[in-house]
């Protein structure tokens, strides 16, 4: 099993992927309503879905890069605003934050070998395997 996606809700679709290609993602799906991006490095992708309705902003993506501070760079100088500068996180990650144009909020960050294995993590599985 893999994720395949995370789709975000957008109100315009023409500034979000302006973002996110200031970002630095490569776009590989265009249409009036729906966009689609891969990461730079690795297949991940995520997409935008154009809504007219109300967006209830309860997800935070994150997108990792080992260059935290040069990407920040790069970013601001195309442009973006960070709501929150790098900092380091006592769950040991560091992370900026940075927020699109319809207010989904983006979490920059680099964590290397503590993404995958904090000294806290656990493996819990089903019960039944």
């Amino acid at each position: 099993m893999n994720l395949n996606q995370v789709t975000m809700s957008v109100h315009n679709m023409e500034q979000a992927v302006e973002f996110y290609l200031k970002l630095g993602f490569t776009q590989i799906v265009d249409t009036p309503h729906y966009a689609r991006f891969v990461c730079p490095q690795g297949e991940a992708t995520f997409s935008l879905s154009l809504c007219e309705d109300d967006i209830l902003h309860n997800t935070t993506i994150y997108f990792e890069h080992e260059a935290l501070e040069d990407w920040i760079a790069m970013i601001e100088s195309r442009g973006i605003r960070l709501l929150q500068a790098p900092t380091d996180e006592p769950y040991l990650w560091r992370e900026a934050v940075v927020a699109d144009p319809s207010g989904n909020k983006i979490k920059l960050y680099w964590a290397g070998e503590n993404r995958l294995n904090p000294p806290w993590r656990v493996e819990k599985r089903y019960a039944g395997e």
